[in-house]
């Protein structure tokens, strides 16, 4: 190891320091990973360390393509209204609490084996709380459950994930034969049985008893603020509060009044008057400000900009790399930037006090938006926060079209599965398939396509040309070796799957999967062994990162509307991937012998 430091040269430290800060920056959230790898690969392109072919080959890779496909298709699932549907056959009639947490984990993983499993939790959060709700449980009980069937399923086929395309698009750029559309399976298919037994016999003894943020709401109404203006034209100006019917309204509180000219009344007498441009402040739970701004048309968000009659309500959860965290709503320009007003904040065990313009937003808060209908479809994939539901929700245009998407896309996957047809061929024609019968339109097939994670996996494949061709592979794939070949291949093995596990708790699974694979690949050469149980077991490691909240879409989808606390995730999380672990070294070795 001592020779290989003194024969480094500078690119191999530069890429070195360079990769180590685009992870550290990616662990720390403050940033979109897109725009952090972008970056990084740019960085290492000036500085010569890697040609532009090589480092924009990533962009044509054919697993890119694919994944942008399945996107497409994945939303045509959601809009045909599949996705609803199951959920309805899912749950059912069951009351006991043991029997929908079967009955929602087995579904979930089953799904995500073959769509994008984002889509799939943001679909079930508002149905898990819901039944949650007629159960009298917290929906702290289903929903890490959900969030990490979600991510089993990932592990049973190609297209589970985003990291399996990318690891089997390095394997057949290294010159190894491509993955199986059910090779990984083999042992995935095991470790989600097992993990699925984990949480129906384990789990219920470790999953918090939590508010979430909607149970939240309802039990305590004075947990969102919301703020409305009074117009020059409403019929309530010179009327006093109790005359105008803005007394003991159902849901609603009415907290405060703040004239013009900066006095606050508080508390608010039955007896006061409103004046044109007093902001009321109420608190309330969200089913009922939609019902106020409805029966009271003098009344509306302080953003005089939108308009009431495209007002749309929908609850959104700020992501831990949103660029809003520790900015105020006003500094943030958030009307400006999402064309959407802050009706309410809620965070989850603190009561948010003061004007919305001036709270200042936290990673996990939940926030009530009025915005146009086409909201979900223009940020529904947003870095800045997770859609989670709407509180009126659409009716779903393509029903009558969700059990044809659904065939389609089965087909889509035993195509590829039982033949020798690509998957990006049987992806395609899949999304033809779709697109002519209707399940989704053109605008909507555009819309749904998720650019910054493309770039985020093309920049991925360039990063991992220069951690091969600057020598930083090497190096760190030697250090791995020397410290676990003595103990043997299993040793190096189970590094390789901890280190995956690792990065992959902290950055998403696609970016922990692309810069250690040639790490991984190095190790198993120098070592003399086969490279393709190495590949396998980081696959398989970076749809792990159940220890936190904030490795995975599922489970930051799940943190807020959950009530979680960091730490919960860890206590639940952490024996799953020691389990997952010994079955990883147990059944990896005998599937792909080294």
């Amino acid at each position: 190891m001592s020779e290989n430091l003194l024969s480094a040269t500078w690119h191999t430290w530069l890429t070195l320091a360079v990769v180590a800060g685009a992870t550290v920056t990616m662990a720390r959230e403050k940033l979109g990973p897109d725009l952090v790898m972008f970056g990084a690969l740019c960085s290492l392109v000036v500085a010569g360390v890697i040609a532009p072919s090589e480092a924009l080959v990533g962009f044509s890779r054919p697993e890119v393509a694919t994944i942008g496909v399945l996107f497409v298709c994945a939303a045509a699932v959601r809009e045909t209204g599949a996705l609803k549907m199951i959920s309805g056959i899912i749950f059912g009639a069951s009351t006991r609490p043991l029997t929908v947490l079967t009955r929602l984990v087995i579904p979930t993983a089953l799904m995500s084996a073959f769509m994008n499993n984002t889509p799939i939790v943001a679909m079930f959060i508002p149905a898990v709380r819901s039944h949650a709700r007629r159960l009298g449980i917290s929906p702290s009980r289903l929903l890490i459950p959900l969030a990490y069937a979600s991510m089993f399923g990932g592990t049973c086929t190609l297209i589970g994930t985003s990291a399996n395309l990318v690891v089997s698009g390095m394997m057949a750029q290294s010159g190894q034969p491509e993955m199986g559309m059910l090779e990984i399976g083999k042992v995935g298919l095991p470790m989600t049985l097992a993990g699925l037994v984990y949480l129906l016999v384990v789990g219920p003894h470790l999953l918090p008893n939590r508010r979430g943020s909607r149970t939240a709401l309802e039990q305590d109404a004075r947990e969102y603020l919301v703020e409305v203006e009074v117009d020059k034209a409403s019929p309530l100006v010179g009327r006093t509060v109790n005359d105008a019917g803005l007394r003991n309204l159902p849901g609603l509180f009415l907290a405060e009044i703040r004239r013009r000219h900066g006095l606050i009344i508080s508390p608010v007498s039955p007896q006061d008057i409103l004046d044109a441009g007093d902001r009321l402040v109420l608190t309330g739970v969200a089913s009922t400000v939609e019902g106020l701004l409805v029966e009271f048309p003098g009344l509306h968000p302080v953003d005089e900009q939108l308009s009431l009659a495209d007002l749309r309500l929908f609850e959104v959860v700020i992501s831990h790399r949103s660029e809003l965290v520790d900015r105020t709503v006003r500094d943030a320009g958030f009307r400006r930037r999402f064309d959407a007003a802050i009706l309410a904040v809620h965070r989850a065990g603190e009561r948010i006090e003061g004007r919305i313009g001036d709270i200042v937003l936290r990673p996990g808060d939940t926030l009530m938006l009025s915005a146009s209908e086409g909201f979900r479809a223009v940020w529904q994939n947003s870095p800045s926060f997770y859609l989670v539901s709407e509180v009126r929700p659409q009716m779903e245009r393509r029903y009558n079209r969700a059990r044809l998407a659904m065939v389609v896309v089965l087909a889509m996957v035993l195509v590829p599965a039982t033949t020798s047809v690509p998957m990006l061929v049987s992806a395609m024609g899949g999304l033809v398939l779709l697109v002519a019968t209707g399940c989704i339109g053109l605008r909507g097939a555009r819309e749904a396509i998720n650019w910054p994670v493309l770039v985020l996996i093309g920049s991925a494949f360039g990063l991992s040309r220069a951690l091969e061709v600057s020598g930083a592979a090497g190096l760190l794939g030697t250090g791995l070796l020397e410290a676990t070949v003595s103990f043997g291949p299993r040793a190096t093995l189970a590094a390789v799957y901890i280190l995956g596990v690792f990065v992959a708790s902290f950055i998403s699974n696609a970016a922990a999967a692309a810069l250690l694979f040639p790490v991984a690949m190095k190790a198993a050469a120098m070592g003399g062994f086969d490279a393709r149980p190495f590949a396998m077991a980081l696959a398989l490691a970076a749809s792990a990162g159940f220890s936190t909240p904030i490795g995975c879409q599922p489970n930051l989808l799940v943190y807020g509307p959950g009530g979680y606390r960091y730490l919960d995730f860890t206590r639940i999380g952490l024996p799953l991937n020691l389990l997952f672990l010994v079955m990883a070294l147990t059944l990896v070795p005998v599937v792909w012998p080294f």
